[in-house]
């Protein structure tokens, strides 16, 4: 059976936007970075897809003594692979969906050490992006707002690159202007998407070389938050000041409507 056009924009998002988010917890969160100290090792998440030249997709991290390098390809000789069954196994698998055939198939248990972290950070990143209320501290609360804020502009990125039909005519109609993502008095914790001419690219932290043509901003994390994970009513929070909207309330919309795009293609 063919795998479904809306199954094709899930894996692109997981593939290419939310397991790069990997190596944001292992080198931010302190006990997962502990964890890979002293590891040195290529790890690759694939799934089997007979349609590709490969026979089947996926992305790759090189970790070295606690530094990673993420490549949005397959690897040629990874030390260990999760290798699922499917395109459909491995969406579902990262919605939550977790049977028994949804399990992929490991390879490289020889760094079982490193194998043992990396599906604990795994899980890790499965509960940020799959949290439904704010956690209680504001640290916690901060690597969660970084964490959507990098899925979401990647993710209207990379639908745009498959040819999305409405991100790719807004794109290819737009001139070259930059949105952006931030919470006041954090620059750190910011994120940026650049579109020109049918081109798009998703960036991280502050756009520096001009000032952005549209940014959401937030009075702060737990606000980010309260519109990032639907419990806060948009309209209230831009009333309250915790939501303010640096440029025209339309393009505020439209943005806006793209991230919901990608929260309902990972959900």
């Amino acid at each position: 059976m063919a795998v479904s056009q809306e199954d094709l924009y899930s894996n692109k998002i997981f593939l290419n936007a939310a397991l790069p988010l990997v190596k944001v917890l292992a080198t931010e969160v302190p006990e997962l970075k502990k964890k890979f100290e002293h590891a040195h090792a290529v790890i690759q998440v694939s799934a089997l897809y007979p349609d590709s030249p490969e026979g089947k997709v996926g992305m790759h991290f090189v970790v070295n003594s606690g530094e990673w390098l993420v490549h949005t390809c397959l690897a040629e000789d990874p030390h260990i692979e999760l290798q699922f069954k499917s395109i459909e196994k491995l969406n579902a698998f990262f919605k939550g969906k977790i049977t028994l055939d949804a399990i992929p198939k490991i390879h490289g248990v020889k760094k079982a050490g490193t194998l043992v972290a990396f599906v604990m950070t795994l899980l890790k990143m499965a509960n940020v992006l799959g949290a439904t209320e704010a956690p209680e501290k504001e640290e916690d609360q901060q690597l969660m707002v970084k964490c959507m804020f990098y899925l979401l502009t990647s993710g209207i990125s990379q639908l745009n690159k498959m040819g999305h039909p409405e991100i790719h005519d807004w794109a290819l109609k737009s001139p070259d202007r930059v949105y952006a993502l931030a919470v006041n008095d954090h620059p750190e914790v910011s994120a940026y998407i650049r579109v020109k001419a049918g081109k798009t690219r998703a960036g991280r932290g502050e756009y520096k070389r001009a000032m952005p043509f549209f940014t959401l901003r937030f009075d702060s994390f737990k606000s980010a938050l309260g519109i990032l994970l639907g419990t806060d009513d948009m309209l209230a929070s831009a009333k309250t000041g915790k939501l303010i909207m640096d440029g025209a309330p339309e393009f505020g919309g439209q943005i806006g409507a793209f991230m919901l795009m990608v929260g309902d293609l990972a959900k």
